[in-house]
């Protein structure tokens, strides 16, 4: 039987590679678009219809379908000016409230987010020339949003049972998974 904690790391694995995977193919459709698009426009003079509306919907879930995963792993971008003269002892606290800070502005975002998906399909607001409605991408940023909120909200109380000594190994302050760096 296998334990509590390795059966979570494999959900997460799995809920990791289902979206990269996906933001993976919807990334890979939107490359073959805009090659078909230049090369209609090159050898036939006839652009596909459409292509922008399409790249630009395409982005924004290739985005937003990494942002639970990049949360999770620590891979914003950061700026370390004063790395070198925290204390080592104190990180799990500067990590902690990070990761605090970053989870109610996720959150806050995801709320005001959910909000305009319900005004867009209230209105019915579609794309301008294939008249997609636009409520569905919305709802899906705003999940993505709540997602990594969550995933911040873990990785904060990570931080804080290790800090304190009630998780051993294994935590994102373990040697192998520093912040920043593999944390499964």
């Amino acid at each position: 039987m296998t334990s509590m904690p390795t059966r979570w790391q494999r959900v997460g694995r799995v809920m990791q590679m289902g979206l990269e995977g996906v933001a993976g193919a919807t990334l890979f459709g939107m490359m073959l678009l805009t090659t078909a698009d230049v090369a209609g426009r090159f050898f036939f003079n006839s652009p596909i219809l459409g292509a922008v509306e399409l790249t630009q919907l395409m982005l924004a879930a290739v985005v937003f379908l990494s942002l639970p995963v990049v949360c999770w792993r620590e891979e914003h971008v950061s700026v370390d000016l004063l790395d070198a003269i925290f204390p080592a002892r104190l990180i799990w606290i500067r990590q902690m409230i990070v990761n605090l800070i970053v989870t109610a502005a996720l959150w806050v975002m995801a709320r005001r987010v959910w909000a305009l998906g319900e005004r867009a399909f209230q209105w019915g607001d579609v794309t301008e020339f294939l008249r997609i409605q636009t409520g569905y991408l919305i709802y899906l940023i705003a999940a993505m949003l709540a997602i990594a909120a969550l995933l911040t909200l873990l990785r904060a109380s990570l931080y804080l049972l290790e800090g304190i000594g009630m998780l051993e190994r294994g935590g994102p302050l373990s040697p192998n998974n520093g912040p920043g760096g593999e944390n499964d």
